[in-house]
């Protein structure tokens, strides 16, 4: 008999009809491994992470502030600050993304004009219009085109999410749950950081290595089928399952092996650590980390939010662009920051909102950094008081083939998908185009 890392326990038999691969989700029978792509264009990036501020930041209190259009729009926000990049303001609360400027661009002009959660974040993350088919998110490709169909090799998963999943919507899509994100939960501002199925907290590795060998005597259909290339295949998924239980994939995950200084620069919170944990993954070689940064649909009291949010965000992203330049990381890692939309222009003072802002999918900003996009630019305007783009509209579509090209993807080149219909990874029909002047 064979253990998830649920509690719930399954035999060979129904683990090969389900088609599942170790406590993790790792290393199933790939249906696209035979699939051979066009000439990719040559890779200038490597990896991703991707700070996903789930719930949508609003774009006037972070990267677009708008202090003359008067306190209905700009609250008590209204004294942006100067950047190490001339011409540059942002919000007075990200002092710290102020000096790192310059290693980073910001889109002011992104738009798709849907104010629903779940069909906006389809949106931003696959670049598609929702219809008959669910495509995968911009990690579930990556984990393809640089993970499994590179060989990826890799102690964890290519395609990681910090902590929790996104929940909006399918990430994979058709591709298959091989495509999903290994979701870690737990917190890594905790000691040990609890990593689900990998970390378990108060069980030795000698207690662990003792229930595997209990499995094992118990295991007596196992035993009876030896040779059965099926059953070696799982035998196979199991051993990996457990040198991520036993061996380097543990280490990795374990914070308390960095210096206190390092931790305490990025922040001891779970967003912080989590900024520090991405970096540890990408320097590991994964492909595609998310961090899902929680508490940024700020319907009400949208101030108080901010000023505990914001200075949180500042530090643990302002330190990752550091520390990932510093070790030689920034050129080859792509760092993506940005929401499912905006937050509504004009502050919503009156109950039940009580100075809270709304969806808005109108005009909203993006902000990357590294793997080839160059720093220290603006992309697009908004206008006046930022409810409307007034120069250079950017739409998802525009955004993820860039940062598909210079992941050596073509975003012109055949998807691969299980119906074999002839589909591209992200063709540029509509918007203004790939971004070409941060490239």
């Amino acid at each position: 008999m064979k253990k998830q890392t649920h509690k719930h326990i399954i035999t060979r038999r129904e683990a090969i009809k389900l088609g599942l691969a170790g406590t993790a989700g790792i290393r199933v029978l790939d249906p696209f491994r035979l699939y051979a792509a066009s000439q990719p264009p040559k890779a200038r990036a490597k990896s991703v992470i991707q700070i996903w501020m789930w719930g949508g930041p609003s774009h006037l209190d972070t990267f677009d502030p708008k202090p003359e259009a008067g306190s209905d729009y700009c609250g008590p926000l209204d004294k942006p600050i100067a950047t190490n990049v001339d011409g540059i303001r942002i919000c007075q609360l990200l002092p710290n993304l102020a000096k790192q400027a310059d290693k980073y661009s910001i889109i002011r002009s992104m738009t798709h004009g849907i104010n629903s959660h779940e069909t906006a974040s389809y949106r931003v993350q696959t670049g598609h219009e929702p219809g008959r088919l669910v495509y995968p998110s911009v990690g579930a490709v990556v984990s393809l085109f640089k993970g499994y169909k590179e060989g990826y090799k890799g102690i964890v998963p290519p395609y990681i999410v910090l902590t929790q999943p996104q929940g909006r919507f399918s990430e994979a899509g058709f591709l298959g749950p091989l495509y999903k994100p290994f979701s870690t939960g737990g917190d890594p501002s905790k000691n040990p950081f609890a990593v689900e199925g990998i970390v378990a907290k108060g069980i030795s590795d000698k207690r662990q290595q003792s229930r595997r060998e209990l499995l094992g005597t118990l295991d007596t259909l196992g035993k009876a089928m030896q040779g059965n290339p099926h059953f070696e295949q799982f035998d196979t998924c199991e051993d990996e399952a457990y040198k991520m239980l036993l061996g380097d994939a543990k280490k990795l995950f374990d914070l308390s092996t960095e210096k206190d200084a390092m931790r305490d620069q990025y922040g001891r919170n779970t967003f912080g650590q989590s900024c520090l944990m991405a970096r540890r993954l990408v320097e590991q070689g994964v492909p595609y980390v998310t961090i899902n940064y929680k508490g940024w649909d700020t319907h009400k009291q949208h101030f108080e939010m901010m000023n505990r949010k914001l200075p949180e965000m500042d530090q643990g992203m302002a330190t990752l662009l550091q520390d990932l330049s510093d070790r030689g990381l920034l050129d080859s890692t792509i760092v993506w920051w940005g929401g499912e939309f905006g937050r509504g222009p004009k502050v919503q003072w009156e109950a039940p909102w009580n100075g809270g802002r709304s969806h808005y999918g109108k005009c909203f900003n993006s902000v990357v950094a590294g793997g080839g996009f160059k720093g220290g630019r603006v992309v697009g305007a908004s206008n006046e008081n930022g409810t409307e783009v007034k120069d250079r509209p950017v739409y998802p579509q525009d955004l993820i083939a860039s940062m598909y090209t210079l992941l050596g993807i073509d975003p012109d080149g055949p998807l691969p998908n299980p119906n074999g219909l002839d589909l591209k990874v992200m063709p540029s029909d509509g918007g203004a185009g790939r971004l070409t002047e941060i490239m």
